[in-house]
């Protein structure tokens, strides 16, 4: 029977909100510089938690605007509007996500 500790370790595995990766990592998994990820962080697009050292640490889901801001800068659009774009899109996305819950729990 795993341990307390162990289960709690692979919950946290599951949870897109923890904050997993080293910025090294982050930026490496998405092709992006650390340079990038900083200036996300600074147009409050990712708030990366900060370790007891005060490294930046990512979680899946941070990852997954700076890829899309990555994606929308490689297409051309500039950073500020790709910013934008990403919070709406993030903002819609939870909008649906809790209409979909609500929904249900009507049922």
């Amino acid at each position: 029977m795993p341990s307390e500790d162990q289960s709690q370790a692979a919950d946290r595995l599951d949870d897109d909100h923890y904050p997993a990766f080293t910025m090294g990592r982050a930026a490496e998994l998405i092709g992006v510089t650390p340079g990038f990820l900083r200036a996300l962080g600074e147009a409050n697009l990712v708030a990366p938690k900060r370790s007891d050292g005060g490294h930046r640490r990512y979680s899946r889901h941070q990852l997954r605007l700076a890829a899309r801001a990555r994606e929308l800068v490689d297409q051309g659009t500039p950073i500020d509007a790709a910013i934008r774009i990403i919070a709406l899109e993030d903002q819609l996305e939870e909008a649906l996500r809790h209409n979909e819950e609500l929904r249900h729990g009507d049922e």
